[in-house]
């Protein structure tokens, strides 16, 4: 009897993502699926609360994490920064 294997998974990469939303606030999240995330912000019944009123969103800055308690730390510090310093930020990653 032969033994079947699953296919070694390889590690989930967390991103630390931005979005501005339709009202030009910012949103800041975590994901292992950046492109299913703004697909499910962008959705009709998906989605943070906070984006679902403020449709459409559109990526604006993203970073990766190698862990989830890195890239939750990551999001906290982010959420905490001033309103120009995430334009900053914003501004450097498009260079």
């Amino acid at each position: 009897m032969s033994e079947t294997r699953k296919p070694e998974n390889k590690p989930a990469t967390w991103q630390i993502y931005m979005v501005r939303c339709s009202d030009n606030t910012l949103y800041t999240g975590i994901t292992v699926n950046l492109a299913k995330r703004l697909a499910e912000h962008n959705s009709e019944s998906k989605g943070a609360k906070y984006t679902r009123a403020r449709r459409p969103v559109e990526l604006v800055y993203s970073e990766p994490a190698l862990s989830r308690s890195e890239a939750t730390k990551r999001e906290m510090h982010i959420k905490k920064m001033t309103l120009a310093r995430k334009m900053e930020l914003i501004a450097e990653k498009n260079l």
